[in-house]
Order: C-alpha cells, then structure tokens, then sequence
C-alpha cells in the first residue's frame, strides 16, 4: 500500500493535476463534523488515515508497507502465506513482518527502530521506539551520557510492514473519531499513526499480532550518503538475476 502521506502539498498538487479532482480529497477525507475544526492544516493526517482512505475499495486481506523501502522476497512470501490462511480466534488476528535488527541499520549514522518483544508463541508482546541505534564494528550501540547500551543484532524489529484484514478498518474509522476529538484545533501537525494504534489495541487485549520473519536485507535512504550503497545493492540484485533489468 501506498503510504500517501509521504508526499508534500505542493507535490500533491502535481500530483494529482492530470487526474480527477476527487483523488486530492483522500487527502482531507475526516468525518463532515470535524471539517471545519482544523481550518488552515495543508498536512495530511498520518498512516492511520492513509489506510482508512482505502476502506470503500479494499474487501480483502491486504499489506501495508512503506512506499519509500525495499523489503525483500521473503517478506512478501511470508506474508502472503500467513493473509492466505488467515487463524481463527475470538479477537482479530493480524501479522508484522519483522526484520533482523542488523539487516536495517545505516553505515551513515543512527536509526530508530522498534524493537520487538516476541512471547513463545512467535505473537507480538511489545514494540520499544528505539532511537539512535548506531552500526559499529558489527555491533548495534547506542551513545548515552551515561554510557553505551549495546543491543542484539539479530532482535527482530518492525519495519513498518503489517497484514490487515478489512475488519481492521472499522476500528480505524472509530479511534479516528477519537483522535479528532481529542486534538487542538490549533494543532495542525497532529497525526494519527498505524502503529501507535496498534499498539494501543494490543495493550489492551483487543488485538493479536503474528509476527512473521525475514531474514533479507532491507534497504532505505535515511541518510543522502545512503543512496549510493542502496544503489549499488539493488545493481547487485539485478546482476543476480533477481530483478530484471528494467524496474519499471
């Protein structure tokens, strides 16, 4: 899924210029009695709202994932296998891709990730945003004041990939309500995140999360210095024969 509020306003509009007007309205679509709460806000309103944008044309399993990252063929046949045959169970099931700690972080500086906590019956326990994880002689490190804290390499950490099914989309609607409810008028940067969702309904018990596992590498630019490496890896897939030669 396209992740549509990666796009600035500006580029919406250009975006969005040979086509029909109600495609820009996705990115403005609240509840008709909020609509003149946040007069003035251009920023779209986050990934929670991204996906719900989707509820009147998605009526299956579906994966969310980041427009702008490489996950790899592993994390695709993972969860495929899993939105394919999907468990019964009294509260909602869904999955999250995790990914090996020391397959995601940057030779250029520090990275957050949420580390994962996974119980004995491979289920989502926890998610920790970890911030500044930093690649140093193969060990992941972060620099405190107080001293450095090393983690596991091989943790499992997400990455921003999840199998939902369309159930999923109903409770969206209702916590989007409340996440209007609740913001300032006058907070116009406010967003309401998939995750944090997420993570609020599994504290709660009202949600069941399989965490699946790719041990690919996976590649993104949160630096500018890592455009040259991620390039030269994606050439080296396309060598290989793994890609064709023409991406598009």
């Amino acid at each position: 899924m396209f992740c549509l509020e990666k796009l600035s306003p500006d580029r919406i509009d250009d975006w969005t210029s040979p086509y029909s007007n109600d495609l820009l309205d996705i990115f403005v679509d609240i509840p008709e009695k909020f609509s003149g709460k946040f007069t003035g806000r251009t920023k779209p309103w986050g990934t929670g709202q991204a996906i719900l944008c989707c509820k009147d044309v998605v009526d299956a399993p579906f994966l969310v994932i980041n427009a702008d990252d490489y996950y790899g063929k592993e994390a695709f046949k993972e969860a495929y296998s899993y939105l394919t045959n999907l468990p019964s169970a009294d509260i909602m099931q869904i999955c999250m891709v995790s990914f090996v700690l020391k397959n995601t972080l940057s030779d250029n500086g520090g990275v957050t990730r949420g580390v994962c906590e996974v119980d004995g019956h491979g289920m989502l326990a926890d998610i920790e945003e970890t911030h500044n994880i930093e690649k140093e002689d193969g060990k992941a490190v972060i620099h405190k004041e107080d001293g450095d804290v090393f983690l596991d390499v091989d943790s499992p950490v997400s990455m921003n990939m999840w199998g939902i099914t369309p159930e999923f989309f109903e409770i969206l609607k209702t916590g989007f309500d409340e996440f209007l409810e609740k913001t300032e008028s006058t907070d116009l940067k406010a967003e309401y995140l998939l995750p944090t969702m997420i993570g609020d309904l599994l504290s709660d018990g009202k949600l069941e999360v399989k965490v699946l596992q790719s041990h690919d590498q996976w590649f993104g630019v949160t630096y500018k210095e890592d455009k040259e490496s991620v390039t030269a890896a994606l050439r080296g897939l396309i060598e290989k024969g793994v890609y064709p030669s023409k991406l598009f």
